[in-house]
């Protein structure tokens, strides 16, 4: 058998961006010292003339893609997660937010595994900050193909739109020639009716992981990806919910105010639902491999399971 594609989601960024540049000559992308890290070097070497290198000034950044932005450009501003939505939150919310312009923010090494960067860089509270500021929409592919597809989709949707994007090499489970994206919608990945799985970015894959070995025990979970964290498809939510009977979210992120709070929120009001939340509890990470690191926090397969057997 083949072994399976990795690739990390922060260079399909860099990717699609200069795909995207191709067709669109207004687009422009905004880095903070960091283009190695969040890959929009490749942008910059593709068009020198679009990418504009702000230094370590996050937050003035963003108000200059808020000034590209009221000129017409369509801006992409890059840093880690830590940066883009922590330091620069002030001038994201005012400058971008408020008067609703069409800024797209590229987010790069979000959540813990970021790993030996420590704590200092291990956003797990960028869900909360930017799903907090009205009319912001808050994505985070799962796959290489996802990525590439969310940023095209980014371009296409009028008004600011908050990309994550990790640093790990992750499987590329989705076909690229039949995968369709679309902003707002979940995706169904597997079939079953006894617990629904509810999972983002980095931890689709690692539903699916838990989804198989669960089938060997005979629970059957439907796993849905739900790239768009706002807005929340609460269409295919209450679905699951009421089909499945349980549900189960997963996000490499702080239990409070991302995924599982959005979804607890749909489901308290419309279909009470006995459910479970995998991400990060109420702790800061610290320095690390990734991969272990995800594991000491609870984030792997084997904490899905254990949360599914909690409720089936």
């Amino acid at each position: 058998m083949s072994e399976v594609k990795k690739i990390a989601t922060r260079d399909s960024y860099g990717n699609a961006l200069v795909e995207l540049a191709k067709e669109h000559p207004d687009v422009v992308v905004l880095d903070a010292d960091l283009a190695a890290a969040t890959k929009t070097g490749v942008f910059k070497k593709a068009y020198p003339d679009r990418h504009f290198d702000c230094g370590i000034a996050e937050s003035n950044m963003m108000a200059a893609a808020a000034g590209m932005a009221a000129m017409g450009l369509v801006p992409y501003a890059s840093s880690f997660a830590m940066f883009a939505a922590g330091r620069a939150f002030e001038q994201v919310r005012n400058s971008i937010g408020y008067p609703h312009l069409n800024v797209k923010i590229g987010a790069t090494h979000g959540g813990i595994s970021v790993g030996e960067d420590g704590a200092s860089h291990q956003c797990c509270e960028d869900f909360a900050l930017m799903r907090s500021i009205p009319g912001m929409t808050v994505l985070c592919p799962s796959d290489d193909v996802e990525a590439r597809a969310a940023v095209k989709a980014a371009y296409e949707h009028e008004g600011p739109v908050y990309l994550r994007f990790g640093r790990l090499a992750l499987p590329v489970f989705h076909d690229e020639a039949t995968f369709k994206f679309e902003i707002g919608k979940g995706e169904q990945l597997t079939e079953g009716n006894d617990v629904a799985i509810l999972a983002t970015g980095l931890e689709v894959n690692e539903a699916l992981i838990a989804a198989e070995a669960l089938k060997n025990e005979g629970i059957h979970a439907r796993v849905i990806n739900l790239c768009t964290v706002k807005p929340l498809d609460e269409e295919i939510v209450l679905k699951a919910a009421k089909e499945c009977g349980a549900v189960v979210t997963c996000e490499e992120h702080s239990i409070f105010g991302g995924l599982g709070e959005a979804v607890a929120g749909v489901l308290g009001e419309k279909c009470p639902t006995p459910m479970r939340r995998v991400g990060v509890k109420d702790v800061f990470g610290h320095s690390g491999p990734a991969w272990e690191l995800l594991s000491q926090f609870g984030l792997r397969s084997d904490a899905i399971i254990a949360a599914v057997k909690e409720l089936v």
